[in-house]
């Protein structure tokens, strides 16, 4: 049986640059090697001769080189001229040594691939790759792959064929759990690898781009039941940590004192999922719970509650957000709940003078703050719980693995866990939800709160900038207040967008006698304190800001919201920032402004992105939707930690092989635990770390 071999790094000795370009790809062991899968294939199986080649074939020839000569029209360029007895083709190479131009001297005979074009002077080849012609021709595709400086595709191809040889390729798949799996023909591991880093030229080259070829759909296979065998392993793990049980409710409570004081009524969505966190939280297990609810539908009211529940149980809550704006939001609509009701509400961030910090530490400290809300200034050292049970943290996504983890370490020390309860306004997909979501379970919030007017969306051109601030004129004029968002503070020479800054200006211009106000990240935090506080109390009719404003601000008199460049932005950012408006009961529109600059059309993906968000406002239909546009990215930020765990597999195409793998993880651990151990080692090594938090 192949062995695993030790790695240079492993032996002590130092590496070369090669080798080290192959450590930045994660290629440390010869498993992760022989999982490195080509990009796409060259067929140098074959010579095609000129005289049957088509306009835009990538296709080798063999002749022999009849002039090489370096001109300079316009640049400095090298031309060669190849006859390979049915006609001429001149290669063309604007970078070269030369030693390359020896090699291609009048005379030689060579092979030269690349993509054809034809023009007026006949048939031309740009940066071929080019070889001495004879020996015989391989007998599979060339695979190239995906690589990064320093690592050049021979060295790479030669480490991937010595990682194919040594790893340990066994059948981690039981007979019973492979047998469930409906592909025809069922590759084995091995099988399927070494095919398709040596796929046979009559194999369909659009099977392989695709992914659709069986021996792809085995690698898919095997990378989801991966993912959700290590999923089920965190969940399990947790079952046998300990936590708080948190009981206090009934009659006088915190709890029901907070729901009779409420200037509305919760909607039957919010009632639900504050009855699944109420069930969490009174088991000695630690809930890890997800609550997702589209912009607007309340998730701040359901985490009050939940917290209301930890305090009147004698511990301690923490809220982490992850800017100051939304930290601050969260800390003003919760000490106008809790604080009438005897509930001490402290308040950290990174900008807090040394007095005020140091005086909210020693409340926390001593346990007199039974809630505490900030930033990530919530995580660090010198904050010092008396008894957390309960930690919340909002649009999670945007915290990595280490700030989720040094959060739920700050309980008090009796080997006790806080219950965790995430929140994101960022709706998850239900096949994201099955996959990177699988160790959790999830709440949802899937209905507004009732007067919420619907948001009128309109994809307008920047040719029509004129007729937007004749909008917001009329808005203003009915004493509405009005978002102007851009993408970026200062001018960019790589992106020709216009500025928050030039627009902020333009609009004061524009708007006499109109408080315009700017916001944006790089403002001191003082100041961007007092620009919102004018816009919250209305004394400010227009805001100009970056995407600072994406989450936390809610201001029910505003009705209009202007996204500049809006073709720049994610539909799920544009989502978010849409949601600013339709706060209050007035009728909001919300105008995305798209630049065609020099051409004349949208791109594909933006085209789509803007069609979206005119024709629905359903968060879920639009994570539906930017997750077939977009990947995954968007939804996990940070809880990988930077690793895609997912590397071949599509959640948008391949829900079948999900459904499997969610199915046939369970069976594994349960009756092949040690089959189950050796295929989450294969496929994930150390990057299951981020399962923890």
């Amino acid at each position: 049986m192949p062995r695993e071999r030790a790695t240079p790094a492993a032996t002590g000795k130092p590496l070369s640059a090669p080798q080290k370009a192959l450590q930045k790809l994660g290629l440390v062991r010869d498993i992760d090697l022989a999982l490195h899968l080509p990009l796409r294939y060259e067929d140098e199986t074959r010579i095609v001769k000129l005289a049957d080649a088509r306009e835009g074939d990538s296709v080798q020839i063999e002749g022999e080189v009849t002039a090489c000569e370096v001109a300079y029209r316009p640049r400095r360029q090298l031309l060669v001229t190849v006859n390979d007895g049915s006609d001429s083709c001149v290669l063309r190479f604007f970078n070269f040594y030369p030693s390359q131009q020896k090699a291609l001297a009048v005379g030689a005979r060579i092979r030269a691939r690349g993509e054809l074009r034809g023009g007026f002077l006949g048939w031309t080849m740009m940066h071929p790759h080019t070889r001495v012609a004879g020996g015989e021709l391989p007998t599979a595709l060339t695979p190239v792959y995906p690589t990064v400086a320093g690592l050049p595709q021979p060295y790479l191809r030669k480490a991937v064929i010595g990682g194919l040889r040594h790893a340990e390729l066994a059948d981690t798949l039981p007979p019973e759990v492979a047998a469930t799996l409906q592909l025809k023909p069922l590759w084995t591991l091995k099988q399927a690898l070494e095919f398709l880093h040596h796929p046979t030229p009559d194999v369909s080259l659009a099977q392989l781009e695709d992914h659709s070829h069986p021996a792809w759909q085995r690698l898919k296979a095997e990378e989801l039941l991966a993912q959700q065998l290590s999923q089920l392993q965190a969940r399990r793990e947790r079952e046998h940590l300990r936590a708080p049980q948190l009981h206090a409710r009934g009659a006088g409570s915190l709890h029901e004192r907070l729901l009779a004081a409420l200037p509305f009524q919760l909607t039957g969505a919010q009632r639900r999922v504050c009855e699944e966190i109420a069930q969490d939280l009174t088991q000695a297990k630690p809930m890890h719970r997800l609550l997702q609810g589209d912009v607007g539908s309340g998730k701040t009211v359901v985490a009050a509650l939940s917290a209301a529940i930890c305090i009147d149980a004698g511990w301690q809550c923490a809220l982490m957000a992850p800017t100051e704006i939304l930290a601050e939001q969260h800390f003003r609509k919760l000490i106008t709940w809790l604080e009438p009701l005897g509930v001490r509400v402290a308040w950290l961030t990174g900008s807090q003078k040394k007095k005020e910090r140091s005086a909210m530490l020693e409340l926390i400290a001593r346990g007199a703050a039974g809630l505490v809300v900030g930033t990530h200034a919530v995580i660090q050292e010198q904050v010092q719980f008396k008894n957390l049970a309960l930690a919340i943290i909002d649009e999670q996504h945007r915290f990595g693995v280490a700030q989720r983890l040094a959060l739920r370490s700050k309980t008090n020390g009796e080997d006790l866990e806080p219950h965790m309860l995430m929140m994101t306004a960022t709706p998850i997909p239900r096949t994201l939800a099955m996959s990177y979501y699988a160790d959790l379970d999830v709440s949802t919030i899937d209905e507004l709160p009732p007067g919420r007017s619907p948001i009128v969306t309109k994809v307008v051109s920047e040719q029509r900038r004129a007729e937007v601030i004749e909008r917001i004129r009329g808005q203003l004029e009915q004493g509405r207040q009005v978002y102007w968002v851009c993408p970026l503070i200062e001018e960019s020479e790589a992106l020709d967008l216009t500025n928050a800054t030039e627009t902020h200006a333009e609009l004061s211009a524009a708007l006499p006698g109109v408080m315009v106000g700017l916001l944006h990240s790089r403002m001191p935090v003082a100041e961007k304190k007092a620009v919102m506080e004018r816009f919250v109390s209305g004394q400010m009719g227009v805001l100009v800001s970056t995407t600072v404003i994406e989450v936390g601000v809610d201001v029910p008199n505003a009705t209009l919201m202007v996204i500049e460049h809006a073709e720049r932005f994610g539909l799920s950012q544009l989502h978010q920032l849409r949601g600013r408006v339709g706060r209050g009961a007035a009728a909001s529109a919300c105008v995305l402004l798209y630049s065609t600059g020099d051409a004349p059309r949208l791109g594909e993906v933006a085209r789509a992105r803007l069609k979206a968000m005119a024709e629905t406002n359903d968060g879920f239909e639009i994570a539906r939707r930017d997750l077939e546009l977009r990947g995954p990215g968007e939804f996990l930020g940070a809880r990988q930690s930077g690793a895609a765990l997912l590397r071949f597999a599509d959640l948008a195409t391949d829900s079948h092989l999900l459904a499997w793998a969610r199915a046939a993880a369970p069976v594994m651990l349960d009756r092949h635990p040690a089959q189950a151990e050796r295929h989450v080692a294969r496929w994930l090594g150390s990057r299951t770390d981020y399962l923890k938090a």
